[in-house]
């Protein structure tokens, strides 16, 4: 395949596209390399739109990481909206990098990174558009290996026809190590072929190639056994887990967008995994355990950051980046250093319990001052001990209170409807826990002008967590208890008309109920939801619930089983997960256990700062958890001085 540019062709149809800056590379801190001059090339894509995209952290790290090394070239690739899709198919114009604009299908690797299950169709017609076979089994050494990662690919079987092969958890050692795989097969000649290449990614235990894997299905409908199907390959694929995070200080030089995007700042991850054990969270279950950035590594990526890109926003990210165990000084290190400049700070994710005013004022002392953001979850206590989110009512009251006697004036709360035992009532103490902010906003403040989002999604039970056996709410319900959740709301026109209220409804989340926990059966359903026209699935204008429902229908029908047997359906104690095969580290024994907790309302404590609870991840990865103090403090601690970039973003 050619490895030219195809933007001469892509350019006199971009007047004719919405968004058309999108398509055109060139964002800062870019990076084109030659061709001839590297031995292993990589095509990283996120699944949809360039302004979802761009700002990923993982596929910017993975980026920066692969073109640090001299022999090894990697560009990226995002979907393409409909209108443009419709161009290039008629003008005969492949899927293209935005960076070099050459054409996916020339790579060696296509790395494609899924954040959410409703991606996958996008990832067909990418591989459509490069002309890529979409099934895995029909590929040539000709044509990249397609190689799924992301949160999303934890349980990759419902697209194990489309992929060769998937990476579980962190990709900064792991892109490295297939690096130097497929340069050593190509080196020695490309012996035996594509599968010697799959082979020795399978055999090494951290890379996951399904066809060496053979499932075979009982008379009910549910798996009988999972097995290799050669010698070489293991019966267990586990997790990779990047430890020491001050080693991996990436990205070093974040992409700038041309585009509008989702998020326009800088961000730094200050530290990864969570124990506080959400029964629902698969980022919190599949990311343990907790490692931690020094204060002085966030303070150095922080500045280089800036530096690198004129942004005058930094996102702290974690789960839940008020946890850090050394936040405070981090984020007082940081304001001292950025105070009087441009420079604001944000932490995107806070618990009530973890959240004070004086971290607070710290973040907006350049005068910037929005919104707090905080998830209680359930509404009712009671549901709040079934998902294991232990923040009372009391609790979020003398939060939100401290907050608006110090100025604030507006909070959004998150919460989910659909949660396992759940009743119309847990529901409904939503618009009480809504009005009670209100009523104590106005009192502490004095004013009327306090405001109080509520924002709502439907819950879908997550592979590698305890809600993994759940029955899943069906659509009517959800959308029942919502409706009559805007009703309590409405009851008080005093104090609904301050509450404002955002859902979604309950169709969205079960289908992706359906691919999350599905199995290999579901790739003909996602083929025939693509070829019928199935595109962009996480956007509310291009999803369509008839079109996969009935898709389901038809594809499952001649099996015994339907779109309820994966969704609505109980699992039981001893059935096999179409992921038990892969190893996320937590023992499927513990994750039962605490299912059984949840059944109870009874909570768990976070193993952070109580005994270890047996979930299994610190044995398998042979390590422990991570806090501070790190005995290191924020570098540099002088102010940004006048001629900084930081300070004149022009100079």
């Amino acid at each position: 395949m050619s490895v030219e540019s195809v933007f001469d062709r892509l350019e006199p149809l971009l007047p004719r596209v919405s968004k058309p800056v999108q398509y055109v590379g060139g964002e800062l801190n870019a990076t084109v390399k030659e061709w001839d001059a590297t031995s292993v090339r990589w095509a990283l894509m996120y699944p949809d739109a360039y302004e979802v995209g761009l700002p990923n952290q993982g596929v910017m790290i993975l980026y920066e990481i692969l073109n640090e090394l001299a022999d090894v070239l990697a560009e990226r690739t995002y979907a393409v909206w409909p209108d443009l899709e419709e161009l290039m198919r008629e003008n005969g114009i492949p899927q293209f990098t935005v960076d070099g604009h050459r054409p996916v299908g020339a790579f060696d690797v296509l790395g494609v990174s899924f954040a959410t299950e409703l991606g996958y169709t996008n990832l067909l017609s990418a591989l459509d558009l490069a002309g890529i076979p979409l099934h895995a089994v029909d590929r040539t050494e000709q044509n990249p290996v397609v190689l799924a990662g992301g949160h999303a690919a934890f349980n990759p079987e419902p697209i194990a026809d489309f992929i060769d092969a998937a990476v579980l958890g962190d990709g900064e050692e792991s892109v490295l190590e297939i690096t130097d795989a497929i340069r050593r097969w190509k080196d020695e000649g490309r012996p035996g072929g594509r599968d010697e290449l799959l082979l020795r990614l399978a055999e090494s235990g951290g890379v996951y190639v399904p066809k060496f894997y053979d499932v075979s299905y009982a008379e009910d409908g549910t798996i009988a056994e999972v097995v290799p199907n050669h010698e070489r390959v293991p019966y267990r694929v586990f997790k990779r887990t990047t430890m020491e995070l001050d080693e991996w200080p990436y990205p070093k030089q974040p992409l700038v967008p041309l585009a509008e995007s989702v998020h326009e700042r800088m961000s730094v991850e200050i530290f990864r995994g969570c124990t506080r054990g959400c029964r629902f969270c698969q980022a919190g279950m599949i990311t343990r355990p907790v490692r931690e950035r020094s204060p002085q590594g966030i303070g150095e990526m922080v500045q280089k950051g800036l530096e690198a890109t004129g942004f005058e926003e930094v996102g702290l990210l974690s789960l839940s980046s008020a946890d850090h165990s050394e936040i405070a000084d981090v984020t007082k290190g940081l304001a001292d250093r950025y105070e009087g400049s441009n420079t604001s700070l944000s932490l995107p994710s806070t618990r009530v319990d973890a959240f004070n005013v004086d971290l607070a004022n710290e973040l907006s002392r350049n005068g910037r001052r929005s919104g707090l953001t905080f998830a209680p979850e359930g509404g009712s206590e009671r549901i709040r001990r079934v998902i294991n989110k232990m923040v009372s009512e009391e609790d979020l009251i003398r939060t939100v209170s401290a907050a608006f006697a110090n100025g604030w004036r507006q909070v959004k709360l998150y919460f989910m409807c659909g949660l396992p035992t759940e009743e119309d009532e847990d529901v409904l103490q939503i618009a009480e826990m809504a009005k009670e902010v209100i009523r104590a906003g106005r009192q502490v403040s004095g004013r009327k002008d306090i405001r109080c989002t509520i924002s709502i999604g439907g819950f879908v039970p997550k592979p590698h967590t305890p809600f993994q056996w759940a029955s899943q709410c069906d659509p009517d319900t959800v959308d029942e208890r919502l409706r009559k959740l805007r009703q309590a709301v409405n009851s008080d026109r005093s104090l609904g008309r301050n509450i404002g209220m955002r859902y979604h409804d309950g169709k969205p989340s079960l289908v992706e109920g359906l691919l999350s926990r599905g199995d290999r059966r579901l790739g003909k359903v996602i083929e025939r939801v693509w070829r019928e026209g199935g595109r962009f699935d996480g956007w509310n204008e291009y999803f369509s619930y008839e079109r996969w429902t009935t898709c389901a229908a038809d594809e499952l029908a001649a099996l015994g089983i339907d779109v309820a047997w994966y969704t609505t359906r109980e699992r039981t104690e001893h059935e096999i997960l179409p992921w038990d095969h892969l190893d996320s580290g937590l023992d499927k024994e513990w994750l039962w256990a605490d299912w059984q907790d949840a059944l109870e309302a009874r909570e768990q404590d976070d193993c952070r700062w109580t005994p270890c609870f047996d979930c299994g991840v610190c044995p398998t990865m042979g390590t422990d958890i991570e806090v501070g103090p790190s005995g290191r403090v924020l570098l540099p601690i002088s102010p940004v001085g006048q001629g900084s970039p930081i300070q004149n973003p022009a100079l």
